[in-house]
């Protein structure tokens, strides 16, 4: 059997199953889902819910697979897959290198310990570096597109 029917076959039962748990829950109606939701029955939404993880772990498992399997299949694909990795990793450092940590009081009476501010410091200065290289290289191609011309 073909790849692609195996992967039509389970589409199709993903599909099924996907559209009976949603006619189950319009038929249930918003009013008898909520008053179950007070309490605590999650019957009727619960499996959509389960289904939708379940598509989502298939798909992260079948991308996975396939750009392993693409990026070992070429040797100069996975250098530079390392490369990209290791130069993420070092703004990552960086980053955390660059945040300070405080002991932080949230607004449900917990404390948000040194380290995990220093960690959530460290993913701000990530974004914000990311950023800036993103909107340079931007900038660099724009520039060099006009000056070929």
């Amino acid at each position: 059997m073909k790849i692609q029917n195996i992967i039509k076959i389970v589409s199709a039962i993903i599909g099924f199953l996907a559209a009976f748990f949603l006619l189950r829950i319009i038929g249930t109606g918003d009013d008898d889902i909520k008053m179950a939701a007070t309490m605590g029955d999650f019957g009727t939404i619960s499996p959509l819910v389960e289904l939708a993880r379940i598509v989502l772990f298939i798909t992260i498992a079948v991308t996975l697979l396939f750009t392993l399997r693409g990026l070992f299949s070429d040797p100069a694909k996975l250098k530079k897959a390392g490369i990209s990795i290791g130069l993420f990793v070092v703004v990552i450092f960086i980053s955390y290198v660059l945040s300070e940590g405080v002991e932080t009081p949230l607004k449900d009476g917990e404390v948000l310990s040194a380290n995990g501010s220093k960690w959530v410091g460290t993913g701000i200065r990530t974004f914000y570096i990311l950023s800036v290289i993103a909107i340079g290289l931007m900038v660099l191609s724009g520039a060099s597109k006009i000056f070929k011309k």
